[in-house]
This record gives structure tokens, C-alpha cells and sequence, in this order.
């Protein structure tokens, strides 16, 4: 046990050696040490010694070792290092005193007066960096003056520090803080007396927290700190606050649970005065090199107004969702994924979690899970089953197969020899075998999962097996020909009839097995173009190519009205309709008409040839300037209105790739009546010009920062994403009312703590900016209108290094009022936040201010206030 007194000596000597001169020592080198030890034990051979040291001392040090043999000390002076058992230190210099199995450790003072070489003591996982340290071999207990230690998210510096032993050291005078710079951190507890278990727990006596070095009166008579590298269960501590429509509520309290490594589960709820309820259900699940996941599930029970009066309403919502990916190393051939958002159509319309804000614009929510697996047979075999989900949360109408199951047999060319070079129109003849099968469900949200649903499903299977070849004429053109075989089975058909009795059409199901066989053939003639127009190379603009890549195909489907039947529309049953029993299936009608259609199309590409160096001394760039697609198609056996309609869309790239420009027309060569319908007659012998522009969109995409347009800094949100959203900030981000202490930015806080936090941009603001245009033009029965113009914009800018404001809005033309808007503040103070988040406008109106420590241990230390929006719920 050292004593007070002993403890003082060694701490005065520690830190005074550093003004010793080397030439006051005598240097024993370690073969005189190991003689003088011999002399040693055969003089004392007959007298009982203490125990040795348990291990070997390695040891070393940059300017000398010196034995003392009188005092039994080793001095190691200058980068010092000292090995024994699990323990290493480091230190400007140590003292080992092998008579007494003790070490002691200190720093170093420069020519200039500045400590440096700070003791630095390391125990398995435990690393402690004090001013100095005396330990003691055997009985494992030191004092240490100016500990500095960390333990997971915590940072502890104590004046005074008694290691016991492995498990329990005593502290007087601590600090405890989640700042990275312990020496001035912006706040810290401090804490006077401290039982500290490393790795588990610190328990500690009078607390108060001080913030910039000014002592608060925020303090406790005791605290209790876990400290775990793992997750452990606990209590959410809830957030109050105040709706206009709903009263004081308690949002987002519950209990997390960690069940496992593995996986692991939180329960949150919350409640309002006025009868509203919520409940939350989230897990996240891992395992390396195999799968990771997260399942959500989330129901609200919202009410407006009082029971009896008639702005009362009561609104039930839920939402499920789950996303699953597997890791590429799992599995060779097989492959599980899931992507799962359904739910209520007006979840995110009436939700008053602020994470769904930004969701709250969308129209569909969808769904995928998917199973493929491929059997590395000859030839190939592909197999996958699908469930697929799509909701309209306008109309409220879902569509969803369970399942769809595809398989495939991979190409056989029968008339060529395994590994042989295919060329020629025998020899590359193949075929191919595809099989579809779906159960497609169509149904309303009221209906979902209820046995209406099942009746109303639609089954069917698909046989397709596609024949194809290709060569070559004369060099330059490429010749396509095919042909397509197609079985269709259908579990369910249809039958109509004039009833008597009812005096109308009956349309009725038919259960049993049918089927119905096509077949149709194909060719194709293209080739492709190049012009080059040179402009020199001592020009910036050095070439422009044009290539044209034009085809004409031929498509011949024979008529099969076999499958096609009669009925009588009225009583006399004089007037028939033609009707197929597959009118209702999953994949169909065969064609009933003879259809010979030749399609054109010409496909451009323009590129250029580019130098960044004015003096031109750089390689040349190619760019890719524009894209424009033109096609057509003309039907040989039709009576009327053999021409199709022209499309054409393309695009193109702008501002060093920053602007997306996209484009697309239909033109009609066909005339309309007074009706709207096609007629046969061409627009321009109608008095027209010679296409009529039926449709026509614009969209327009911009993106760019301040660092020369070379990174977009667009934050993303991950659940807005989940949810159905942009994964940028154009319909702004969701607000996570369960953890505030997440960034609104989505910036990297690591990067932000390279900068200087007192340091404002002097020359340069960084900043992004975004902005999307949309227009549409609409012309189908000579209504000539804008059916619909928005620009939508946002960015953020970096006031100083740790300040940030951003901004998401747009404009509607077309209804001529304000999208959603919302506005964004964000100051990191290290290792605290602080946010500002309104919305001003609209139906989500809202603003919320934040400050607490981001660390998630110390989470409940916050203060936030927040204004709900008044949700009319539907």
C-alpha cells in the first residue's frame, strides 16, 4: 500500500528530473548489471528472497538506461518505454524500483519551458493518459495525478486518480465530458468523488454541469453513468409539448431493447390530451457477410375536435415498412432482397410525426420482395418469385401481384458447336424459353387484405419462346429476323349475355382452365452513320461528330379471332358485339385484326471534341452534347389511319454536366372531330400544318455548389427515401422527432471537425443549390394548355464551419401558389447541436427548435420546443 507521503517524494521527484543533466549519471550497461546481480545472489544464497517479478521487463530509451544498484532503480530517461506482462508505458521518463516492484512515470519539460512526453499507460484495452503515474507490480494499484482516459462515447480527466485494482478506480476532482478536446472541453460535469468500473459503470457523488467553464446550477446529488461498448436496454425518455387541434402530448417515450448482436427493438409511443395515440415499432437486424435489415412499423390513432360536435373527427393510420438487402458474399446463385412501404393511402397526409413532412407530397407508395436463384446448368436456368405492391394514395387504389414467378432457359444454338465462333444466319440461330406466372390482385385501400380482395384475384401463366438470328449485308447493314411463340393459361374467363329478365348485358365469371396460342414474326434492317466535321486542333472546339444510327423493322401479327364470340346487345338480338372470354385475364386478348406494321425510327448522336488547356497541350475530351430520337410507324393492312404518330424526345447535358435538359413530343399527321377523334384525314388537308402536337414535357435539372461544380453536397434522407420520397432536400427533409440529435444536413460531423469552430470564411461560403423545372403541354382535343409548370428549388449554404442554413421551396404555375417550403438552421457546437427547423406556409406548417449533446449516452440532455401543424385529418 503506498503511503501519502511516499506518494508525494515519487511525484516530486518525477517531476523535477527534468532539469538533471546526463553527465551527473554514471551508465551501467546491462552485462554489468547482470554481473553485479550474480556477486549479489551467491552472497545471499542461504537468505530467503522476496518473490520476482512475474514476467520479463522489456524495456528502452532514446538518450540513456541507468542501473542504480544502491537505491535497485532502473532510470529510463527521453521516449521511454517500459513493457511487463499486458502492460505498456510510455513516457518521457520512467523510474523502476525492482526492489519494491514499483514504476513511476513522467513528463518531460522542453528548453522552452513546455511539458511534453506525457505518460501514456496502457492495460489490455484500458489506456490512461496522465501527467504522471507510480504503479505497483504486484498489488496492481497506482496513483495517477491528471488522468486522462476514454471509455466508449465518455472522456474522464481527474486530478486525482487510486487504481485499486483491475476493475475499480477511485476518483477525486473529475471531469466527464463527450468533447474530443478533455484539456477545454465546452462543458463538462464535474464530478468531486467517483467510482469508476471501466467498461461498466461510473458512479459518482455531488455532480454539477459546467458549460464554457462557468459552473450551472444543473446538478445532481449523485449520478449514475453506464459505460459499455455494447447496446444495453433502457427507458426513452419522452418529449412534451403542446398541438393547437390535439393539447399536450408526450411524443416518442418508450423503452429500447437490445436483445442481441445481432438485432434489436424499440418501442415507442406517443400521447395527447385529447384521446390521440400513437405506437411505434422499429428493429434493425445484421449479420457480416451475410444480410442487414430494418422493419418498421408505425400506427396512429389521431382524433380532431369533441365527441358530439361536427368538426369532430377520428382518423386511424398505420404504415408498415421493411427493407432487406443481402450481402454479395452470401450466396453465388441465389439472391433475397425486400423493399416494403404500404400502408394507409393518407398516412403521411394526416401523420404528425414530422419525419413523413417531406413524404407527405407523394402520390404512390410501393413495394418489392424478391427471391432469384440461377442453376449453373447447360444451358442456364434462371428462376425468381416477386410480390409486388402499388398504391395510389390519391385515388386509393392498389395493385399488387401474389406472386409473380419467372423462369428461363438460357439461349441454345442448335445449329452451332460448343465454343465455336457464331457467324451466319444458321449459326446464329437460337431459342429460348420464358415462362410467366402472375396472381394479380386490384382492390381499394378499404378493401385491402379483406376476402373481397382474394376473390377478385387474377391468375394466370404466360409460355413465350422467342426464335431469333442475325447477320449481316454488304458489310454495313444489320439484319434482325425473328419469330415469337406465345401460350397464355388463364384460371379465370369471362362470358356475356342479354338477359330478359333483366333487360341488360350480363357479365359473368367463368372458373376453369383455358388457354390461347399466337404466334408472330419480326425483322429489322439498321446500320449506322458517321460524319466528322474538324475545326483544327489548335481550336478549343477541335472536332463535332454526327452518328445516325437509322432502322426499319417489319412486324407481321396474323389475326385470331377464333377466340372471339358474339353477343346480342338488346332483345331482339338483330345487333351483336364482339366479345373475347379472355377480356379480363392477366395477359390479355390475342389480336383479332390482321396487323403488318413497318416501324421507322433514326436515332442521332452528337459528340465533341474538347480541350481544357488554352495552350492545348492536354488530351483531347469527348462530350456528348445531344440526343435525338425519332420514330414512326405505318400500319399495310389497315383501312384508316395507317400512320402512327411521330415520336420524339432527347437531351442533352449542359454546364459541365451539371444541367440535365430532357425533352419529348407526340405529332399527329391525322386530323380531329369536333369529338376529338381521329379522323382519315391528314391535319394539313384540314387546314392544319402537317403534324398536330398532341403532347409535349420539359424537364429541366440543375445542380451545383461552390467548390468550382465539382461535388454535390445534397443531403439525403434515408427514411424520406424509405418512405416513397426524393432522396434530396427538393421536397425538404423529414424531421425525426425520436432523435434530434441527427444532423438536418446529413453532413459528415468528422469532416466538420477538421475546420476551426471560431473561424468565419473570409474568402469563399460554400454552398449547394438545386432547382427542378417541369412543364407539360397538352393539345390531344384542341385544348392548347399548360396542364402543368412547377419549379422546385432548395440549398444550403455554410455561414462558417459549423453554421448551416438551407432552404427547400418552389412555385406551382399552373395553380399559381407556393409549394411546400421549409427552412433550415443548424449550429454544431461540437459536441453539442442546435437546429431551427420552420415551416412557414401551408397545410404542415410547423416550427421546432432544438439543443442537446449529440452523444447518443447523454441524449436526454436536451431542451426543444416545437409547434405541431394543424392536420385537418381525411
Amino acid at each position: 500500500m503506498l503511503t501519502v507521503a511516499s506518494t508525494a517524494f515519487y511525484a516530486q521527484e518525477i517531476r523535477t528530473v527534468d532539469s538533471l543533466k546526463l553527465n551527473t549519471y554514471t551508465i551501467v550497461n546491462r552485462e554489468d548489471a547482470t554481473q553485479n546481480d550474480t556477486v549479489v545472489k551467491q552472497k545471499n544464497d542461504s537468505i530467503k528472497k522476496k518473490p520476482v517479478l512475474e514476467g520479463i521487463v522489456k524495456r528502452k530509451a532514446k538518450d540513456y538506461e541507468r542501473f542504480d544498484q544502491k537505491k535497485k532503480q532502473l532510470t529510463l530517461y527521453n521516449e521511454a518505454e517500459l513493457y511487463y506482462t499486458d502492460i505498456e508505458l510510455k513516457s518521457g521518463i520512467i523510474v523502476l524500483d525492482y526492489e519494491k516492484d514499483e514504476v513511476y512515470a513522467g513528463r518531460l519539460k522542453d528548453s522552452l519551458g513546455n511539458y511534453n512526453q506525457y505518460p501514456v499507460f496502457k492495460q489490455g484495452n484500458n489506456v490512461i493518459e496522465p501527467d504522471s503515474i507510480r504503479f505497483n507490480f504486484k498489488t496492481k494499484k497506482a496513483m495517477i495525478w491528471n488522468s486522462r482516459t476514454q471509455q466508449g462515447e465518455m472522456y474522464i480527466k481527474a486530478e486525482v486518480s487510486k487504481r485499486e485494482n483491475d476493475s475499480v478506480i477511485f476518483l477525486r476532482n473529475a471531469r466527464i465530458t463527450t468533447s474530443k478536446n478533455l484539456d477545454d472541453p465546452e462543458y463538462y460535469f464535474l464530478v468531486r468523488k467517483v467510482k469508476f468500473v471501466p467498461k461498466k459503470k461510473v458512479v459518482a457523488g455531488l455532480t454539477n454541469m459546467v458549460i464554457a467553464d462557468v459552473p450551472t446550477p444543473i446538478g445532481l446529488p449523485f449520478a449514475y453513468f453506464p459505460m459499455t461498448e455494447k447496446s444495453t436496454s433502457g427507458f426513452i425518455i419522452p418529449t412534451p409539448g403542446e398541438s393547437n387541434r390535439q393539447g399536450y402530448f408526450l411524443q416518442n417515450g418508450g423503452y429500447y431493447f437490445a436483445l442481441s448482436d445481432y438485432y434489436d427493438l424499440a418501442v415507442l409511443g406517443d400521447y395527447y390530451t385529447n384521446g390521440s395515440y400513437g405506437l411505434r415499432v422499429e428493429s434493425s437486424y445484421s449479420k457480416r457477410y451475410k444480410f442487414n435489415g430494418r422493419v418498421n412499423f408505425r400506427f396512429e390513432n389521431n382524433i380532431q375536435g369533441e365527441r358530439g360536435l361536427p368538426d369532430y373527427v377520428k382518423s386511424k393510420q398505420y404504415n408498415i415498412q421493411w427493407s432487406h438487402s443481402q450481402d454479395a458474399k452470401a450466396a453465388a446463385n441465389s439472391r433475397f432482397s425486400a423493399s416494403v412501404n404500404l400502408g394507409s393511402s393518407q398516412y403521411y397526409r394526416n401523420s404528425v410525426n414530422l419525419n413523413n413532412v417531406s413524404s407527405s407530397l407523394n402520390n404512390n407508395m410501393s413495394s418489392s420482395i424478391n427471391y432469384s436463384k440461377t442453376f449453373p446448368t447447360v444451358p442456364q436456368v434462371n428462376f425468381s418469385v416477386t410480390a409486388t405492391h402499388n398504391q395510389n394514395t390519391n385515388t386509393e387504389q392498389i395493385n399488387m401481384t401474389l406472386p409473380t414467378l419467372q423462369a428461363s432457359v438460357d439461349r441454345i444454338f442448335p445449329f452451332a458447336k460448343e465454343g465455336e465462333t457464331k457467324k451466319g444466319i444458321l449459326k446464329n440461330i437460337n431459342l429460348q424459353y420464358n415462362l410467366r406466372g402472375e396472381n394479380r390482385i386490384a382492390t381499394y385501400d378499404s378493401l385491402f387484405f379483406k376476402p373481397q380482395m382474394f376473390r377478385d384475384a387474377k391468375t394466370g401463366i404466360q409460355h413465350t419462346i422467342p426464335l431469333s438470328t442475325n447477320f449481316k449485308i454488304a458489310k454495313y447493314f444489320n439484319v434482325n429476323l425473328g419469330a415469337n411463340y406465345n401460350e397464355v393459361w388463364a384460371l379465370k374467363t369471362t362470358d356475356k349475355y342479354y338477359s330478359n329478365i333483366e333487360n341488360r348485358v350480363i357479365t359473368e365469371d367463368v372458373n376453369g382452365f383455358d388457354a390461347y396460342r399466337t404466334y408472330n414474326f419480326n425483322t429489322s434492317l439498321g446500320t449506322t452513320l458517321y460524319g466528322t466535321f474538324n475545326f483544327g486542333e489548335d481550336k478549343k472546339f477541335q472536332a463535332l461528330r454526327h452518328v445516325i444510327s437509322p432502322s426499319v423493322s417489319y412486324n407481321y401479327n396474323p389475326s385470331f379471332d377464333q377466340y372471339y364470340d358474339t353477343y346480342a346487345i338488346d332483345a331482339t338480338g338483330n345487333t351483336l358485339a364482339d366479345f373475347s372470354r379472355f377480356e379480363n385475364t392477366v395477359f390479355g386478348v390475342p389480336n383479332k385484326n390482321l396487323a403488318q406494321n413497318v416501324g421507322f425510327s433514326v436515332k442521332n448522336t452528337f459528340e465533341g471534341k474538347f480541350t481544357d488547356d488554352e495552350n492545348n497541350t492536354d488530351e483531347p475530351k469527348k462530350k456528348e452534347l445531344l440526343l435525338l430520337n425519332l420514330s414512326t410507324s405505318y400500319n399495310i393492312v389497315a383501312d384508316s389511319l395507317k400512320w402512327g404518330g411521330v415520336t420524339l424526345n432527347g437531351g442533352t447535358k449542359l454546364l459541365k454536366d451539371k444541367m440535365n435538359v430532357n425533352f419529348a413530343a407526340r405529332l399527329d399527321p391525322y386530323a380531329i372531330d369536333n369529338a376529338g377523334r381521329r379522323i382519315d384525314v391528314f391535319n394539313i388537308d384540314n387546314g392544319g400544318s402537317l403534324f398536330r402536337m398532341t403532347s409535349a414535357n420539359l424537364t429541366i435539372n440543375y445542380s451545383f455548389t461552390s467548390s468550382d461544380f465539382s461535388n454535390d453536397k445534397s443531403s439525403k434522407s434515408d427514411q424520406t427515401a424509405m418512405n416513397g420520397g426524393r432522396t434530396d432536400d427538393l421536397f425538404g427533409t423529414g424531421t425525426d422527432l425520436s432523435d434530434n440529435r441527427k444532423s438536418m444536413f446529413n453532413k459528415d460531423k468528422d469532416e466538420d471537425n477538421t475546420k476551426n469552430n471560431s473561424e468565419w470564411y473570409m474568402t469563399k461560403l460554400p454552398w449547394d443549390f438545386r432547382f427542378a423545372y417541369s412543364v407539360t403541354y397538352n393539345n390531344s382535343n384542341r385544348q392548347s394548355e399548360i396542364s402543368s409548370q412547377s419549379l422546385m428549388g432548395s440549398g444550403n449554404i455554410e455561414l462558417a464551419p459549423r453554421w448551416k442554413v438551407g432552404f427547400s421551396s418552389g412555385y406551382d404555375f399552373k395553380n399559381k401558389g407556393i409549394t411546400f417550403t421549409q427552412l433550415r438552421f443548424e449550429r454544431d457546437l461540437e459536441s453539442w447541436r442546435m437546429s431551427f427547423n420552420w415551416v412557414p406556409v401551408g397545410t404542415n406548417k410547423y416550427w421546432g427548435f432544438f439543443i442537446g449533446i449529440s452523444s447518443s449516452m447523454l441524449s436526454d440532455i436536451k431542451w426543444e420546443e416545437r409547434q405541431l401543424p394543424d392536420k385537418v385529418f381525411r
